[in-house]
């Protein structure tokens, strides 16, 4: 089985991407299987991975994407191919990564029917329990970066409240809002509330809610369900709102509309993690330039599709160990077979040879 790592592209001019479809551990342990792993040259870098760190591991170096491509049987991304890819990707190739083909140009969708392609989305990749094994441990760390990202952008230089997140004595701490209480907003409930903020975790699943109240227990956090009353009345004293909704291969619903924005602080905080799927809140986009902090109606907006490439190297590792246990079974078995015999991969494909599951297009 041939694997192609290619150098993963910026998805907008001014989002940067950094993080790669296979770390050296990776490459390693897949050679260990007798598999071939072709590295575009670079692809690491961003991560903190060199080339001679991929040679060491078993990988083969290659100077173009297009060999990167064109040499494999499966294709390792972390996002869809962008549009100058498109050239490169061969008939009745495999390409596996965060596809979110919800957010799909049309022109991928018709290459992917023309040239037979199969995709295999890590988004969807399920277990048999309803658990996305490849995506909870990126929504962990999504929850866990909110904190970081949230601190800065609340900062005076930047134009935010300037408030300490944890308080101090006799100061209150922030007030922070998180829309969803799955894996991403317990992990950020978490890391608010232990810095000493307070929280405010919404849902419609009782069973999010209970579970978030479980792992918060002593805390500062309130667990509400999600009506529109309740997000009304939130928002408008939230110094942060975190989007964290997920609904695999869907698009996100709205939950926060503009008029709800307009009633919020000024220089008051929105972090939508939702919006590679949309966006949860009416006024999240990604902006022509893809400019992905911006400000509306005086509230700073955190719109960033691949937030964790912040952090490229443990989300390359992440990605890599989480995505390893069906790797290891595509170069044991080759993929026909892999897929055969592996329920979760068959849940995670969103094309096959051409054939595109029509619940998941735009």
């Amino acid at each position: 089985m041939i694997f192609g790592v290619p150098r993963e592209l910026a998805p907008f001019k001014d989002i940067p991407e950094f993080r790669v479809g296979l770390s050296p551990m990776g490459v390693y342990e897949l050679s260990l299987y007798g598999a071939k792993v072709y590295v575009e040259t670079n692809a690491g870098k961003g991560a903190g991975f060199s080339d001679v760190d991929y040679e060491k591991a078993g990988a083969t170096i290659v100077y173009s994407k297009e060999e990167a491509y064109r040499r494999a049987d499966v294709v390792l991304k972390v996002r869809r191919p962008q549009q100058e890819e498109y050239a490169f990707i061969t008939e009745n190739q495999v390409i596996m990564g965060f596809i979110h083909l919800i957010t799909a140009r049309k022109e991928f969708i018709k290459l992917v029917e023309d040239k037979k392609i199969t995709l295999i989305g890590y988004e969807i990749v399920q277990k048999s329990d309803g658990r996305l094994p490849i995506v909870i441990p990126m929504s962990e760390m999504a929850g866990k970066l909110s904190v970081q990202l949230a601190a800065r952008l609340l900062e005076s230089p930047g134009g935010g409240r300037g408030i300490l997140l944890s308080g101090i004595a006799g100061i209150p701490p922030a007030e922070v809002v998180i829309l969803g209480a799955g894996t991403l907003g317990n992990n950020a409930a978490q890391a608010f509330a232990g810095i000493g903020a307070n929280v405010y975790a919404l849902d419609i699943d009782r069973d999010c809610l209970d579970e978030l109240a479980r792992s918060t227990a002593g805390m500062r956090v309130t667990t509400m369900f999600a009506t529109k009353h309740n997000i009304e009345k939130l928002v408008k004293f939230a110094d942060v709102v975190i989007g964290a909704v997920l609904l695999p291969g869907k698009r996100s619903p709205i939950l926060v509309s503009k008029e709800m924005v307009k009633t919020m602080r000024k220089g008051a905080v929105i972090i939508d993690f939702s919006i590679d799927q949309g966006g949860c809140i009416e006024t999240s986009k990604i902006t022509p330039s893809g400019k992905f902090i911006y400000r509306e109606h005086d509230v700073i907006h955190f719109c960033m599709p691949n937030a964790t490439t912040l952090v490229a190297r443990t989300a390359t590792h992440t990605i890599t160990s989480s995505a390893f246990p069906y790797l290891r079974t595509i170069a044991e078995h080759g993929f026909e077979q892999a897929l055969r015999e592996n329920e979760d991969l068959q849940r995670g494909i969103y094309a096959e040879k051409g054939s595109v599951r029509k619940e998941y297009l735009p």
